[in-house]
């Protein structure tokens, strides 16, 4: 416990932290070299100190134990030595998720970012035993600092904020990833996970009301648009932390124009958006996601495009004739 205790004291996660999106060759291998060069993009935007690997946007319930093993080493050997390579850890097994934790700490991985299995949403707070139990064996497998994921309340999908409470006790917690999509609920989590005067650092992934979140006290954000726009994301943070709100609601603004466009329905379909967004800012060269997701229709590849150019990431095109 006491080495778990010196482990969690190392990590400290603030600011803008992505979550990347994991780009395919058109058979569905993942396409390294776009991989590594869209790491390093991340990787060197100012105020990003950690990035996520092996969580929802990069696909990874359709990658197997191997390939993740492989995305996370790929990650950790490109910006390992820059920033904190956290990964995620998602299974609906206790023992296959302390395994993987278990490759996390092996491939060089600052720490795992917990999801909670699926039978957690059937009613896991009537057995908050069982979230208990769960953490705390992924905490002895892995050796690593841990990110709780909270998920939305209002589905009776997240932790109440007294299970909360009960999983941040656990040593290695070090912070929580706060997607409750309730502003009431998130203000209550913050509130009570402060009033414990733990070093838990509270993650917003409340990714359509950043600004309101950072405003609140979060100490910074884990999204998968991220990938995106971690440039936005992160002078969004900064501009909140020195107190200028004029320039906080314009970055707010242009922020807004893209969650519009990913988070839209199909929910389903962010990321693939966010891959669309990545190739029209040439960023990646491919699209490709995997079976059952679906390639999109040009219209809304289109709407991504019109996205883009309203929060100012994209240049806009010239007439045909006009010279700068």
């Amino acid at each position: 416990m006491r080495r778990l205790l010196l482990m969690s004291q190392t990590l400290r996660l603030t600011g803008a932290i992505p979550a990347n999106l994991l780009p395919f060759n058109d058979d569905y291998s993942i396409d390294e070299p776009e991989y590594r060069k869209h790491l390093r993009w991340l990787a060197d935007v100012p105020g990003v100190g950690s990035i996520v690997v092996n969580g929802h946007a990069a696909e990874v319930s359709a990658l197997s134990r191997d390939e993740r093993k492989r995305a996370l080493a790929i990650a950790v050997d490109e910006v390992g030595s820059r920033v904190n390579v956290i990964s995620g850890v998602i299974s609906e097994s206790t023992f296959e998720a302390g395994d993987l934790a278990a490759d996390a700490r092996a491939e060089g991985a600052a720490g795992v970012l917990v999801f909670p299995p699926a039978l957690f949403l059937w009613g896991g707070n009537l057995r908050p035993e069982m979230a208990i139990a769960y953490y705390s064996h992924i905490a002895d497998a892995g050796g690593l600092p841990i990110v709780l994921f909270q998920y939305p309340v209002q589905q009776g999908w997240g932790y109440t904020t007294e299970l909360l409470l009960k999983l941040i006790e656990i040593e290695p917690v070090v912070a929580v990833k706060e997607w409750s999509q309730d502003i009431v609920v998130f203000e209550r989590n913050l509130k009570a996970i402060r009033s414990t005067g733990r070093p838990v650092a509270v993650l917003s992934s409340f990714t359509a009301s950043l600004y309101a979140t950072f405003a609140l006290g979060a100490d910074g954000a884990i999204s998968g648009l991220g990938s995106v726009a971690a440039d936005l994301q992160a002078e969004l943070f900064a501009a909140v932390q020195a107190g200028d709100p004029a320039r906080a609601r314009q970055l707010s603004d242009r922020h807004n124009a893209l969650t519009e466009v990913f988070y839209a329905p199909p929910f389903l379909d962010m990321h693939n958006r966010m891959k669309e967004a990545l190739v029209a800012l040439g960023r990646i060269r491919s699209a490709t996601v995997r079976p059952p997701l679906q390639a999109l229709s040009k219209p809304e590849q289109q709407a991504i495009r019109a996205a883009l150019l309203k929060a100012g990431l994209l240049p806009a095109r010239r007439p045909a004739g006009v010279t700068a």
